[in-house]
């Protein structure tokens, strides 16, 4: 399930794309999270949790109101967390700090402004990632994580066998889910325009959609405008969605598209479409008040276009832990 697009238009702005891909709704809810705000990465019980301040004002889609899976923050840094079946976090090591899954996505976004600073950061300091089940669908929560800034830089972060395994680079700019990261990269090169001879490919299955993204994005014409590069890219997501259906559960990465977020990494601009509802709403983080936090209701009726405005403000993100 879910599908990430990086695309820098034509060197003008940075955009990036990203469907959400589950069997049902999530619940999500858009959050503003304040500089300043202290964060313990693992329960109390935990011998060694990570522990740090938010350096940066962050927008987040949430799943449950309980974890940040998707984001952005004021210094223009992007991430994203997306299922892979294969994810291994390994057993826990007390000598690392405990993260758990559900304040990855944050960590980077509280602390980081470019994906230069997050990868330097990790390998300077490890930390543990602690996966958890997923409460109302009992998921166990596998999952890879990328991560894109307003330059254009990119890395995917795998952990396998209980190691990270870090792809940086600009060229790394679509992200779907299993196989893992190296493994999507030689299927793709079977394919015409990637080295191989193979159509493009129409299935559901993800390792397809990493194939129709690549080959989508990769020829999309020059943005004439701000407004025509949103549509081009989301023309791009949108032929990577899942249709509307009854998810297998022996296949959980092949599931409906529940919403997808564009994010301008560039101008600081962070667009959430529910597929459930026919309006697309966004946000400027430039108007934002990073100093409390704050919360959007998506549920509400008639919310469309800037919603700035309409956060209300409201008690910090109560974490899930393991």
């Amino acid at each position: 399930m879910c599908t990430r697009v990086l695309w820098p238009t034509n060197g003008q702005i940075v955009l990036v794309g990203r469907n959400m891909d589950w069997r049902s709704s999530l619940d999500t809810n858009l959050w503003s999270l304040p500089r300043g705000a202290e964060r313990f990465g693992a329960h109390g019980r935990d011998p060694n949790p990570l522990r740090w301040t938010a350096r940066y004002g962050s927008v987040v889609a949430t799943a449950y109101d309980r974890a940040s899976t998707d984001g952005v923050n004021e210094a223009g840094l992007g991430v994203h967390l997306l299922w892979l079946a294969e994810a291994d976090f390994g057993e826990r090591d007390p000598a690392l700090p405990a993260l758990a899954v559900s304040l990855w996505a944050q960590w980077f976004l509280d602390t980081v402004a470019t994906v230069a600073e997050a990868v330097e950061e990790l390998s300077a300091h490890p930390v543990q990632v602690r996966p958890q089940t997923e409460s109302h669908s009992g998921s166990f929560s596998t999952v890879h994580l990328a991560l894109d800034d307003a330059i254009g830089d990119s890395a995917i972060i795998e952990y396998l066998d209980g190691t990270p395994h870090v792809h940086h680079g600009r060229e790394y700019r679509v992200m779907t889910n299993s196989p893992p990261f190296d493994e999507q990269l030689a299927h793709l090169r079977q394919y015409e325009g990637f080295g191989g001879t193979a159509p493009l490919p129409g299935t559901t299955e993800a390792a397809d959609r990493f194939v129709r993204a690549s080959y989508y994005a990769d020829r999309l014409p020059p943005a004439a405008s701000t407004e025509a590069g949103y549509a081009a890219l989301l023309s791009v997501m949108r032929n990577a969605a899942q249709p509307f259906g009854t998810p297998d559960p022996e296949r959980p990465n092949i599931s409906m598209t529940i919403w997808r977020t564009l994010t301008d990494l560039s101008n600081r601009v962070y667009a959430f479409e529910s597929t459930f509802h026919p309006n697309i709403v966004w946000t400027r983080l430039d108007e934002l008040d990073f100093t409390r936090t704050s919360r959007l209701d998506l549920s509400v009726d008639g919310l469309v276009g800037d919603v700035t405005n309409h956060y209300q403000p409201s008690a910090p993100i109560e974490f899930a832990y393991p």
